[in-house]
């Protein structure tokens, strides 16, 4: 082999160096971009934080609707949501319901239905619970009612996320 074959021109050694100096560049705006844009969405879910929602002393064997605001950060914004959940003791076990009809997501009442007395209707396509939040075969619903984490601290009930079943 000759010398001439290993030579670089002086114009490719300019494009050479003058690619690498702008690729170096743009990395160097570009990184600190995208770790802005996507660090947000990227951070591991903190625990949620749980909300008052009512005494002990309050709850009954009969599913009581509890309206409470928790506050949610989705990356950059912060606001206030409004949930719900349907509370009731049994014995000395607390059960804390999801709302949402887990067939298409409306909203299910406590004996919404006179026709189904002490269960959970959906008055959107007729879907049923009973009282602990299982579906009824041959409804709509294909699986139980979601229910809420629960803490009971100086006798007071407080929720988190909800959990499915």
């Amino acid at each position: 082999m000759s010398e001439k074959e290993h030579k670089v021109s002086r114009r490719q050694f300019l494009t050479y160096t003058l690619t690498g100096v702008g690729g170096f560049m743009a990395a160097g705006m570009l990184m600190p971009m995208a770790r802005f844009a996507l660090d947000p969405a990227l951070q591991a879910g903190g625990d949620t934080d749980f909300v008052r929602v009512a005494s002990v002393d309050e709850l009954t064997d009969e599913p009581t609707r509890f309206n409470f605001t928790i506050e949610q950060e989705d990356a950059w914004y912060t606001s206030d949501v409004d949930r719900v959940a349907w509370v009731y003791r049994e014995g000395d076990e607390i059960i804390a319901l999801s709302p949402v009809c887990t067939h298409l997501g409306c909203t299910v009442n406590w004996e919404g239905n006179e026709d189904y007395p002490e269960q959970f209707y959906c008055p959107c396509h007729f879907g049923r619970f009973e009282k602990d939040g299982t579906n009824v075969p041959n409804t709509p619903p294909t699986r139980p009612l979601d229910v809420y984490e629960m803490e009971v601290r100086d006798g007071d009930l407080y929720l988190g996320r909800t959990v499915q079943r």
